[in-house]
């Protein structure tokens, strides 16, 4: 599984809109996508209701996993939404 390190820049952290943007793009993937905070936690990115009550705001890191075709160009789009620059914390 391809992942992602990448802190929140986003301006007002993971609110609606860009949660609802992360969501279409995992739904859209053929493969598992999961986001995991810096505590541990672990939720499927399929799920506006679970990455919500994450309540993300900017500068709290996390890490983006993919499986699949086409894993780290969807990585890069997931991180830019966030407000990375593509190219930060591939792993």
């Amino acid at each position: 599984m391809a992942s992602r390190s990448v802190v929140i820049r986003a301006e007002g952290g993971a609110h609606a809109r860009p949660v609802a943007e992360l969501v279409r793009m995992a739904t859209a993937h053929q493969g598992p996508v999961e986001l995991t905070t810096a505590e541990g936690r672990t939720v499927d990115l399929g799920s506006v209701l679970a990455v919500m009550d994450l309540a993300l705001a900017p500068g709290d890191e996390v890490v983006l996993s993919a499986e699949g075709p086409d894993a780290g160009r969807l990585l890069d789009a997931l991180a830019r939404v966030l407000g990375a620059p593509p190219e930060a914390g591939l792993r």
